[in-house]
């Protein structure tokens, strides 16, 4: 079994500076064997990672849109920042690669897309955070969940974190799995800790 923290951040963030090592470490002591490194605005890091980390590594990025962040998992290439939400869409599936919506009802502060989008665009959601060890308030993560059973999509979990000491707080036993299909798979098999 995997335990995948599905949204982690690294040094490649504006917002970070935990070294690609010191994640590795800190999955390594607390037992975290698969990770989407999800830097805002650049694969850069989750490319690097996956070449050094001693575990499964998933490439995927935090790209800002006008009306919130959308995660591309298995990406092949970065995606840029301030395009529309349609667009990002677009040209994560260009790349055959999976579109996630992190942390989608937290709008305090944060970049949540909201209830009016995701039901705007929920045929091609692929995945929905329904947990995030940084969301404020526990109806953020309820709301996620009941959105995602609503539409029978795979929910996700991640610690989002931006320091070491964050790294599993939130985290999905699951499954192994080869590639993004069979990750689909997995994750609906899976069981969010956090």
């Amino acid at each position: 079994m995997l335990k995948a923290d599905l949204h982690i951040h690294t040094e490649y963030s504006m917002d970070c500076n935990t070294p690609l090592q010191q994640v590795i470490d800190c999955c390594l002591k607390t037992g975290i064997n698969c990770i989407a490194v999800a830097d805002h605005g650049t694969i850069e890091g989750a490319l690097k990672m996956q070449s050094l980390a001693p575990f499964k590594v998933i490439v995927a990025e935090e790209i800002l849109t006008p009306h919130g962040e959308i995660m591309g998992m298995f990406l092949k290439e970065g995606i840029p920042s301030g395009l529309s939400v349609e667009q990002v869409i677009s040209r994560i599936k260009a790349q055959d690669a999976l579109v996630c919506m992190p942390h989608p009802f937290d709008n305090l502060g944060r970049t949540g897309l909201g209830g009016k989008i995701l039901e705007e665009v929920v045929e091609q959601i692929d995945v929905i955070e329904v947990f995030n060890s940084r969301s404020p308030f526990p109806w953020c993560s309820t709301k996620a969940q009941a959105f995602a059973q609503k539409y029978g999509i795979p929910g996700s979990a991640g610690s989002d974190a931006h320091t070491p000491g964050e790294i599993g707080n939130a985290y999905v036993e699951m499954p192994e799995f080869n590639g993004k299909d069979d990750f689909l798979q997995a994750l609906e098999k899976g069981k969010i800790f956090g």
